[in-house]
């Protein structure tokens, strides 16, 4: 009796052990998971690990535009191998969406978890920016508002109802929170300390050939924004010692991915190290513009604190 209990144990472990080690993905190399369309790549740090929250490309081959109708999220202790976990957001899950599930950010705040989605309004015509929150990063996320953050009628710098797309967050050395967006136009605006409700006027910024795709990032006393210029897209950056500007126009940071017509980074550092992440269209057969696949490169500045161009490489960061 005692040894048939010790061999149920044992079989019972190895199937848990199993299941645990059948759930990490790793591709050794770029894309960094093959086996999944994801597009929007954001990272976040958190407790020696990175989340990486993207779209769900579900575009069939035959399907020439975006289907995204959820948001995925893999975690990772070294960038390499990458842990999937159970679908935490959908556009579904605000009540005032009619769908579209683009590009998005998580940051943390007092033990919160906030998430800034793009998605289709139902009512107000155009893409709008809501807020999900969550105890946790890996959810599950709800809307923390009820309604939309940022619709199309706030935004008058274009007359295109796409303008509202791409949100980035940043929460500055004083505590400030600061929301970035926009599409042709880039928008930035104060956020409260409850990370639900902007903190005064929506400004602009002035960029070259400013396209979509912001992001800001801080190193060594300097901000950068980093954005998707041109279409097809290649991403460019600015540096300011202000969020509030004047921004210095740097150059382009990477070329043309070649097989996506967009292109959508998230810069980090992790465990002394700075990365550069993208996607492309790299996953054979049939990646493409509307299925797309994340890929990490090393990110290198120099003294002055520009920053080295990212060469894209199927090696990656192996």
């Amino acid at each position: 009796m005692k040894l048939n209990l010790l061999s149920k144990k044992i079989a019972v472990l190895a199937l848990f052990s199993f299941y645990n080690v059948s759930k990490a993905q790793s591709t050794g190399g770029n894309p960094v998971i093959n086996n999944e369309f994801l597009g929007d790549p954001a990272a976040m740090v958190h407790k020696g690990k990175v989340y990486l929250y993207a779209g769900h490309d579900e575009a069939p081959d035959d399907f020439h535009f975006y289907k995204m109708n959820e948001w995925k999220v893999y975690s990772s202790s070294d960038l390499k191998t990458w842990e999937k976990h159970p679908v935490p957001l959908k556009a579904s899950d605000f009540a005032w969406a009619s769908g579209d599930a683009w590009a998005s950010q998580v940051i943390e705040r007092d033990g919160k978890f906030y998430w800034y989605v793009t998605v289709s309004h139902k009512t107000v015509s155009g893409k709008a920016i809501g807020v999900a929150v969550s105890d946790s990063p890996l959810g599950p996320f709800k809307d923390a508002l009820g309604k939309a953050l940022v619709t199309n009628d706030m935004t008058k710098k274009t007359h295109i109802d796409w303008d509202d797309i791409d949100p980035t967050v940043y929460i500055d050395d004083k505590g400030q929170g600061w929301l970035f967006w926009g599409n042709t136009a880039c928008y930035y605006a104060k956020l409260k300390p409850n990370m639900t409700e902007l903190d005064g006027e929506i400004k602009t910024i002035d960029l070259p050939k400013y396209t979509e795709a912001p992001y800001i990032h801080k190193k060594n006393g300097w901000y950068y924004l980093s954005y998707a210029t041109g279409f097809p897209e290649k991403i460019a950056y600015a540096m300011s010692k202000s969020l509030d500007g004047p921004w210095e126009y740097k150059g382009i940071l990477n070329e043309l991915a070649g097989n996506s017509n967009t292109n959508h980074q998230s810069i980090i550092e992790f465990k002394g190290k700075d990365y550069f992440i993208y996607h492309n269209g790299a996953i054979e057969p049939n990646g493409g513009s509307f299925r797309r696949s994340v890929s990490i490169e090393y990110l290198y500045y120099n003294k002055d604190g520009t920053i080295k161009p990212i060469i894209m490489t199927t090696k990656g960061i192996n």
